[in-house]
């Protein structure tokens, strides 16, 4: 192997917490979506900061590439290890270190899923509120700047992020903001690390926000004739102010394959699934003022879910859009894209990648973050097959060209990775180089996560 000096001194470091087994290499090369398996050289799991700072320091000296592994439920390839080297996985650094709900604030390790972080979180009464759907891990939410389901009413991560620890490409451990709730000292090398995807930095502990469970909490769906009356529904919904925990958008397309993969058993319409937070009284009110809103449009078949058991059926449901996606293929993948549009363009958008959808002939399932302009669309793809997949490419592309065109952004939440670097000269322009300038500054050899993000220099 190119990099086996590396890897002997890493062996030596981490004894058995370091695999060149296929299996091992095998897994670790895998992703959620069409990409072929990318396996590394080597697969390493660190305990502490101070090994990962050891671990970067020996493949600085050989120049060994280092992509940062978490729960792999990345969209865009941003763990696969394009280059080889080493995959850095922060699975066994999982601790929830410290929480102090007198300031509303909690410090990780970035191995922490979101699901085990909001069980050790119960007994306090607070919760960490983003929620991406997959079991992500905060490291891995923190390095592709994800959002999700609950975005509307709490932002992405880049809301809920006080403070990092980061190593840098060097080996040099810093920390970068504090547990106050503002600072104007220094540059924000925080939110520079937030989204980076790895490329300038490996996130080693984070400070989060986090929010107070709500007392009352009401779920609901309804359908309606129309995507346009639907995302209506949305803007006007948005515009008078309800403060919405969630509002999701389906089509016709994916609720088909909630029937398929799910049997939910739903009228292939589009609908919108809704959440209801606060005391019960300013639920009540909520619900009511949407209700009021939704009949201007048409809105029918309203139910709603009170229970924990049904409400949580509901978010599960929305949550296995993926494979609820793929249900309606018979490649069994799915090319996932996403963008985000100002909501005055919603409609536009989404109506406009459906027309492109059947233009192309692809099976393609509409699902969003409405409420904040951000959808996704996932379409069934047959890796197996050129001419599908030279399809896909292009809806892709023309879904990016139409959120550009609406003053949008190509990606509201997967990243940039692999699949989405053809965009950021077209997005980003002359910034492009500056990013460039920030990269090289922070990660001169271009070890860190090499080949994502950054389209190749001219």
């Amino acid at each position: 192997m190119a990099h086996d000096a590396a890897i002997a001194e890493l062996r030596a470091l981490l004894g058995d917490r370091l695999s060149t087994t296929d299996a091992e290499r095998t897994l670790h090369g895998q992703n959620e979506t069409y990409y072929p398996n990318t396996p590394p050289d080597a697969v390493a799991w660190p305990d502490t900061t101070e090994e990962v700072s050891q671990i970067v320091h020996i493949c600085a000296r050989h120049g060994t590439p280092i992509t940062p592994y978490g729960a792999a439920s990345s969209l865009e390839g941003q763990h696969l290890a394009l280059h080889g080297g080493v995959s850095l996985d922060m699975s066994r650094m999982n601790r929830l270190l410290d929480v102090t709900p007198e300031d509303l604030l909690c410090t990780v390790q970035p191995g922490i899923t979101r699901l085990r972080l909001n069980e050790e979180l119960r007994t306090t009464g607070l919760f960490f509120p983003v929620d991406p759907g997959a079991d992500a891990s905060i490291g891995g939410m923190a390095a592709t700047r994800a959002s999700g389901t609950t975005a509307v009413r709490y932002g992405t991560m880049r809301e809920n992020i006080l403070a990092l620890e980061a190593v840098m490409a060097d080996g040099t451990i810093i920390r970068t903001g504090t547990r106050a709730r503002k600072s104007s000292t220094g540059y924000d090398l925080t939110h520079l690390l937030i989204g980076s995807e790895g490329t300038l930095g490996i996130i080693t502990e984070l400070t989060l926000k986090l929010q107070g469970q709500p007392e009352a909490i009401n779920a609901a769906t309804c359908r309606f004739e129309t995507v346009e009356d639907a995302v209506n529904c949305v803007i006007l919904t948005i515009q008078s102010g309800i403060p919405m925990a969630r509002i999701e958008l389906l089509d016709h397309m994916m609720v088909r394959g909630f029937n398929t993969y799910a049997k939910a058993g739903l009228p292939e319409k589009p609908h919108l699934f809704l959440e209801f937070t606060g005391s019960p009284g300013s639920v009540a009110e909520q619900v009511e003022a949407f209700e009021t809103i939704a009949e201007e449009f048409g809105a029918t078949g309203w139910q709603t879910a009170t229970t924990t058991e049904d409400r949580n059926a509901l978010w599960k449901m929305r949550h296995s859009a993926h494979y609820a996606s793929a249900a309606l293929g018979n490649g069994g993948h799915i090319w996932p894209t996403d963008v985000c549009v100002p909501i005055s363009k919603l409609a536009e958008a989404v109506t406009q990648s459906q027309r492109d959808a059947e233009r192309l002939g692809l099976t393609a399932t509409i699902v969003g973050h409405v409420g904040d302009g951000n959808f996704h669309a996932g379409l069934s793809v047959n890796p197996n097959d050129p001419d599908e997949m030279a399809r896909a490419h292009e809806f892709t592309h023309a879904l990016g060209d139409t959120a550009l065109r609406l003053g949008g952004t190509v990606s509201g939440e997967h990243g940039i990775g692999i699949g989405k670097q053809s965009f950021m000269h077209t997005e980003h322009g002359p910034a492009v180089g500056y990013m460039r300038a920030i990269k090289q500054a922070l990660d001169p050899q271009g070890i860190l996560n090499p080949g994502k993000m950054l389209p190749a220099a001219n």
